[in-house]
């Protein structure tokens, strides 16, 4: 049976070696890529209102999920608010990202995908949360991510969006918070 545990700042940076690994297994990215990842990980802690889950089996991690309260002066909300103001507006980007939970990452093991354990994750780390929205960018294909994030009520703010210095497209999605009851596919 899938157990959560949540980790704060602390624990998450004692066990962002584990959480590499995850993310390694879930995205498959290049491994020269991953330094760079596990440093940006370990910054993202220190931002405000930090909060990781991790979903655990027989204790070993399969998934973990974290976000933290987006704010200016942070990489990811800054370039997005700036590309959804010059798309839709200021008034726009501020009601999506003025007080907004930022989920950063979320993912689970390639073998135990499908099993309703990003749901659980995204569902849990989310509750209680006292932000408007929550907000994450995803890979802009039709994905299982995808799929989850809208059967959650996530809609696209942006898409086809390239982060500088980037290549590949990405969806920008956001949701209001308190999340709605999921719906099943």
């Amino acid at each position: 049976m899938i157990e959560l545990s949540g980790a704060g700042p602390a624990e998450f940076a004692d066990r962002l070696d584990e959480v590499i690994d995850i993310y390694a297994a879930a995205m498959r990215p290049p491994v020269e890529q991953l330094p760079g990842r596990k440093a940006i990980m370990r910054g993202h802690a220190a931002y405000p209102a930090f909060r990781c889950l991790f979903a655990e089996l027989y204790g070993r991690a399969v998934g973990f999920a974290y976000g933290f309260h987006g704010a200016p002066g942070q990489w990811w909300h800054d370039v997005v608010h700036r590309a959804l103001a010059d798309k839709a507006g200021g008034q726009v980007a501020d009601a999506w990202l003025g007080d907004a939970f930022e989920l950063a990452e979320i993912h689970v093991l390639p073998d135990y995908q499908g099993k309703g354990i990003g749901r659980t994750l995204l569902v849990e780390l989310c509750r209680e949360r006292r932000e408007r929205s929550v907000v994450l960018s995803t890979h802009d294909q039709p994905t299982v991510a995808r799929h989850l994030y809208r059967s959650m009520g996530f809609i696209d703010l942006l898409t086809q969006f390239v982060f500088p210095g980037g290549r590949e497209l990405y969806a920008i999605a956001g949701a209001p918070l308190p999340l709605r009851e999921p719906r099943e596919p």
